[in-house]
């Protein structure tokens, strides 16, 4: 792929919102087949005559392509223009959700949904450094907020629009339309998204130095477990909606749009806050997480008290984007694969959650166990990050320890909550 012209650059620097929306695009796609696929499980269980605890098991391939994916790109991407990296994730990601739409049956499903994953996490941490890149320091998280926002409108508009599609026209016209959204962001992104040539010092071995630091590890535990909970509920929402509250199944995409709604909101709300307190927002997110997802077994018996429970849980999903910015303060000249594992960390937590949930199933406990093994995947994702805050302070000083930074990375590297 070439690199970008120099009017696309200067498009870039005057219009910053339409790299932006650009960006949100790819994450609105990705967004949509991450969790129509969980909406859409007991319509391919049956069509594919497989058990629902099975057809989670395409929503953990998905999830397994995203942690190797992601890491992987990053490392051997390293010396390639963010620009160009981002149309060949794109149009990678296009490629699998087409295939998903013709797969013949579970294994070959399973394999494209593995395929679809491989450049989530890459293009969403990219699109994060890029997105930063365009604004101020103090201004970042909320940039990479608007970013993500694509994924959160997506719970509202995408994920509804696909299960209504999935119930009317068969779940693999829900992988197509995502398909068909990979190619228009593929064209928005050539026409506005500014050439980032890589460092002059970018290699692998530079990328992989991450992996050495304490913090950044901390983080991405805290990511991998904390979110488990968030997926464990939401993979097996639908079926609850249908065989415990007794919801139609026209009235599930409303309800999904409801945690949308929540997720939209609680994504820029914790990035308003976290531009000012970042510590303070991770865990005010995650207890709120946990209080709501307690309440979700108590909930489902009744539509109007799971719709409200339900906005609870996706307004305080929106800690991800933090961590995100979180990852940039500590990542130092590393910045490529720690803001890619980010999403192999909340990927991780989306094989995680399934799995733990299915187990639940299985054994006969009911859709309201997974609401407390969501309670106990988010309190020890607040344990761990309470973990890392204690360590990130100079036991000398009290002063919190100042993370490596390379100055020609153009992400410049913050330190502390931001309090204005």
């Amino acid at each position: 792929m070439t690199d970008p012209s120099p009017a696309s650059t200067l498009s870039a620097s005057r219009h910053p919102w339409l790299v932006l929306f650009a960006l949100a695009t790819g994450a609105f796609a990705i967004g949509t087949t991450e969790f129509a696929a969980m909406s859409l499980v007991p319509f391919f269980s049956r069509d594919l005559h497989i058990t629902e605890p099975q057809a989670g098991h395409a929503i953990s391939a998905y999830a397994l392509g995203v942690v190797i994916g992601a890491p992987l790109i990053a490392v051997l991407a390293a010396r390639i223009n963010r620009r160009s990296l981002l149309l060949g994730l794109m149009a990678l990601f296009a490629l699998g959700n087409g295939l998903s739409a013709v797969a013949a049956d579970y294994h070959s499903l399973l394999a494209f949904r593995f395929l679809s994953g491989v450049p989530h996490g890459a293009y969403f941490g990219i699109a994060a450094l890029v997105a930063a890149s365009l604004v101020p320091a103090d201004k970042r998280t909320l940039s990479v907020a608007l970013v993500m926002t694509g994924l959160t409108l997506a719970t509202v508009i995408g994920v509804p629009l696909a299960n209504w599609l999935g119930q009317d026209l068969g779940w693999r016209s829900g992988f197509a339309v995502v398909a068909g959204l990979a190619l228009i962001t593929v064209a928005l992104v050539a026409l506005y998204a500014p050439s980032q040539p890589p460092a002059e010092n970018a290699s692998p071995m530079r990328e992989l130095g991450a992996l050495r630091r304490e913090q950044v590890v901390l983080t991405l535990l805290t990511g991998a477990i904390g979110f488990g909970g968030l997926f464990c509920v939401y993979t097996y929402a639908a079926s609850a909606m249908l065989e415990v509250t007794g919801l139609s199944p026209g009235t599930v995409p409303l309800m999904l749009g409801l945690f949308g709604i929540g997720m939209t909101a609680g994504n820029l709300f914790w990035a308003w806050l976290a531009d000012r307190h970042q510590s303070r927002a991770v865990v005010l997110a995650m207890i709120e997480l946990a209080l709501a997802l307690a309440l979700y077994p108590f909930a489902i018996g009744h539509g109007w008290s799971l719709g409200i429970v339900v906005v609870l849980i996706g307004f305080g999903s929106g800690f991800g984007t933090i961590l995100q910015s979180r990852l940039m303060d500590v990542a130092g000249d590393a910045q490529a694969l720690a803001a890619a594992a980010h999403h192999s960390a909340f990927n991780a937590a989306n094989a995680l959650g399934p799995w733990l949930g299915g187990m639940a199933l299985a054994a006969g406990y009911g859709y309201g166990a997974t609401g407390w093994i969501g309670v106990g995947l988010s309190l020890a994702g607040l344990g761990l990050f309470l973990l890392a805050e204690k360590h990130r302070r100079d036991p000398r000083g009290g002063q919190e320890k100042s993370p490596h930074f390379n100055a020609n990375d153009p992400i410049p590297a913050q330190t502390g909550d931001r309090a204005r």
